[in-house]
């Protein structure tokens, strides 16, 4: 048993040895483990109380402790730390009930979506400007179907040649829980689409590795399906192209395809049906990037507004 064990309590040895030999988990994980659980073992021992039995309020009074110094993420990291070691110590018969499964985890503060100016996403889309080698055509159309029609990435990486209708501008995607939706994009996505499709993904399809990939819309330069991961990559080397000052994720193309949608005046409801969100509630945090625009709307159609009374922003 490491040394640095030697001076913690029992049960914390042992939940921290079946961390290392039954579960294998990383050294840095066990080491998060031991610091958490050794601020626990530290704040009992003040109290005058062992790690065992315990009770719900000393676990609530350790975080309530901890709190001022850490945010809800470190929290909810102590008390999954917490709920893991007293499950171990029930599974050993070494406690009678694990105290930390009664206490609810700290809320964590919704993170808005990044999204970039219209006219920064115009920039990184028209990156791929040559349009002569197949690579470029190919990530000229993925950018702008990303954009135009604000699929996951894996829904772009998913797609078959044939789930894309040029004619009429719209594109079958099979989202999360397997559940399909007809998306439209734009003409410039049609465009690209198009010259990729004349272009060059026939280059790449005369490669080796096209094989069993002969469906897929976006192929690598083996031949095979496009990935996630390659997206990401050839994203990230347009974004240095496009001069933009900031890492960009293939996920904030989704983001700023919803978020101008909502401030060129689309209804949120049908930006949700566009998204495949479940849930209208998912889709409304995007009204909190657009509230200039909204309180606009307000402005100019809300009876009150309009009618020279205290309205929005007077006196009380």
């Amino acid at each position: 048993m490491p040394s640095e064990r030697a001076d913690l309590p029992s049960e914390l040895q042992r939940f921290l040895a079946y961390l290392e030999t039954e579960r294998r988990a990383s050294p840095h994980t066990i080491k998060a483990y031991q610091v958490d659980l050794e601020q626990y073992a530290a704040y009992l021992a003040e109290a005058g109380e062992g790690i065992v039995p315990s009770s719900v309020a000393l676990v609530r009074g350790f975080l309530a402790r901890q709190a001022g110094g850490a945010g809800a993420t470190s929290l909810a990291r102590k008390l999954s730390a917490l709920r893991s070691l007293y499950r171990f110590l029930v599974r050993e018969g070494l406690a009678p009930g694990n105290p930390a499964r009664a206490v609810s985890s700290p809320k964590r503060p919704k993170r808005l979506p990044e999204v970039l100016p219209e006219e920064e996403v115009a920039a990184l889309v028209e990156a791929p400007a040559h349009l002569g080698k197949p690579l470029e055509l190919r990530d000229r159309a993925f950018l702008e179907l990303l954009y135009g029609s604000g699929l996951r990435v894996s829904e772009l990486t998913g797609l078959d040649v044939e789930d894309v209708d040029l004619a009429q501008r719209l594109v079958r995607v099979l989202g999360k829980r397997n559940k399909e939706r007809i998306v439209p994009f734009g003409r410039a996505a049609a465009g690209a689409i198009e010259r990729w499709l004349d272009g060059g993904r026939p280059v790449l399809a005369a490669q080796p590795g096209h094989a069993g990939h002969e469906a897929a819309l976006f192929l690598n330069w083996r031949g095979g399906r496009l990935t996630s991961r390659s997206v990401g990559r050839r994203l990230d080397g347009w974004v240095l192209a496009s001069g933009l000052p900031r890492h960009v994720h293939p996920h904030v193309l989704r983001h700023c395809f919803a978020t101008h949608l909502l401030g060129n005046g689309a209804d949120l409801r049908g930006i949700q049906e566009l998204l495949g969100h479940a849930s209208l509630s998912t889709t409304q945090r995007y009204t909190h990037l657009d509230w200039k625009r909204l309180a606009a709307v307000y402005d100019a159609a809300h009876p009150r507004a309009r009618s020279g009374g205290s309205g929005r922003g007077g006196k009380g």
